[in-house]
């Protein structure tokens, strides 16, 4: 993908200003989160149907389908890319968001073992 971080920016930004999940107060949930709800945006953008069988899998993916809208709504061009352009921004998303929310935050409480 040629411009992956024009594409991916307003991504992010999106995320960053619109999405409560992403301040789940312990550094593993918010991990474990933004992995559900960003592989299962991924495959409804994809035309898939993601896997909802548990209860945490079900609460991803109320949330992804409410992002892959948002995304569909506020950037058409994401309606153009193939699965493989997709699965490739994806990825990058879910990593900036890991960064972001986990892996660069400042928020010492993220890393509380007794938490």
């Amino acid at each position: 993908m040629d411009n992956l971080q024009e594409r991916l920016d307003p991504l992010v930004d999106h995320i960053m200003k619109n999405c409560l999940w992403q301040f789940n107060s312990r550094g593993w949930d918010r991990l474990k989160q933004n992995a559900g709800i960003i592989s299962q945006t991924c495959t409804i953008l994809c035309g898939e149907e993601p896997a909802h069988e548990s209860a945490l899998d079900r609460c991803y993916w109320v949330d992804a389908v409410i992002l892959s809208r948002a995304y569909k709504a506020r950037f058409p061009w994401i309606n153009a890319l193939s699965k493989d352009d997709l699965r490739t921004l994806f990825k990058a998303l879910h990593e900036k968001i890991d960064h972001l929310t986990v892996h660069g935050s400042l928020n010492e409480e993220l890393t509380v073992p007794h938490y």
